[in-house]
């Protein structure tokens, strides 16, 4: 499966950061939430007439309380803090992205759900969040059968061109997101923090793996702690993502099958891998078979029953690699400084007064879009 080679790897511009501005600021306003802003935008159109809107005005829409806080609390000390933090985080590094629904590079997929997030901080290649995706979920204390299964249904996953969707909790989420990594595949990571939290903190390697090999992506105010309401709220915008989603070891009240019924509910695809019946792990699996789910035993199971999809997605998807006039000014940088002789990583940083971890994120993502190729002794540019 070919994927997708136009990619925009730099911050948004100051320009960028005025569109981004009016959906932060709503999205910080206490007690507005997702539900009430889609209301006023079916009213108002856009964030900025939201915010211009008197308080009698926005009260025809959404609780008269509620529109007291817009008027009074948009311009507050608090918020004018928050955005400040999320600008500065935003421009500290090029891996560094914060996308509202008006971005290019926001997904489509998302703007399709009744509940989108206004606001999307990503770390990572953002480009990724619109490549056909599986989520790949479960138990947080799998059986090892279990995270053996994850780790090699993920793995098979990336080797069929798909980005493995989780999100990075202990057990199967994270032995999936092991298992795209060990394979060289994509993968994303979807918190219930904010971007700048690793959360569980025994996933620090793995948090820094995924930013090298995928994307993490919250709709979380940079600083948000971890928040047991915040984890299923994040669910939707996993199976939201996805094409479908994989659950591979859950008892019955696991918070995976929260993912499997939005999926349903969104009209993707739920697939279960069943077990033995003693296996306590596997009653959710079970339960969600007997509910239609698709049962599950290899990878050539998902890809027969998505095929139509995803030969959709590849009839619309653009193969071409970008020109040099389509890419970005720093990517245009790195390009020039390479020449067209083979070069090392040391002496480029040298050349593009950038730092190493700075420079491979950028290699990275160029390597991918098509742009240089990763030979003996450094780098060299195809494009």
């Amino acid at each position: 499966m070919s994927k997708s080679k136009n990619q925009n790897d730099m911050p948004e511009s100051a320009s960028g950061w005025t569109a981004i501005e009016p959906w932060m600021r709503l999205s910080l306003i206490p007690g507005l939430g997702i539900t009430r802003l889609q209301r006023l935008l079916a009213q108002f159109g856009t964030p900025e007439k939201i915010l211009a809107a008197s308080e009698k005005e926005l009260a025809k829409g959404i609780p008269e309380k509620v529109a007291q806080t817009i008027v009074k609390e948009q311009d507050s000390h608090d918020i004018k803090q928050k955005l400040n933090t999320a600008r500065g985080w935003q421009n500290a590094s090029n891996a560094h992205h914060i996308l509202c629904p008006d971005s290019r590079l926001y997904p489509i997929q998302l703007k399709e759900l009744p509940d989108p997030p206004a606001v999307l901080y990503v770390l990572g290649n953002p480009v990724l969040l619109s490549e056909p995706q599986i989520a790949v979920v479960g138990s947080r204390r799998p059986t090892p059968q279990g995270r053996t299964m994850a780790t090699e249904m993920a793995s098979q996953l990336t080797r069929s061109g798909f980005v493995v969707t989780s999100g990075m909790a202990m057990g199967i989420d994270g032995a999936a997101h092991q298992g795209a990594i060990a394979s060289y595949g994509d993968t994303i990571a979807v918190l219930g923090t904010g971007i700048d939290q690793i959360y569980p903190r025994s996933h620090r390697s793995l948090y820094a793996s995924i930013i090298q090999q995928g994307a993490i992506v919250s709709e979380y105010a940079i600083g948000t702690a971890p928040k047991p309401a915040n984890f299923p709220r994040r669910n939707r915008i996993i199976s939201g993502l996805s094409l479908g989603v994989l659950v591979v070891e859950a008892a019955l009240q696991s918070g995976s099958l929260i993912s499997a019924r939005l999926a349903a509910e969104q009209g993707k695809e739920v697939f279960a891998m069943p077990s033995s019946v003693m296996n306590p792990m596997a009653k959710g699996c079970h339960q969600l078979i007997k509910e239609g789910a698709v049962l599950v035993e290899t990878v050539d199971d998902i890809l027969a029953e998505l095929k139509p999809q995803v030969e959709q997605i590849l009839l619309k998807t653009d193969n071409k690699a970008p020109s040099f006039e389509d890419i970005n000014p720093v990517q245009q940088k790195i390009l020039s400084a390479m020449g067209y002789d083979v070069i090392n990583p040391d002496l480029l940083c040298s050349l593009c007064a950038m730092s190493y971890s700075e420079l491979s994120v950028l290699l990275t993502n160029m390597e991918l879009n098509g742009m240089i190729e990763a030979v003996p002794g450094g780098y060299i540019r195809i494009s």
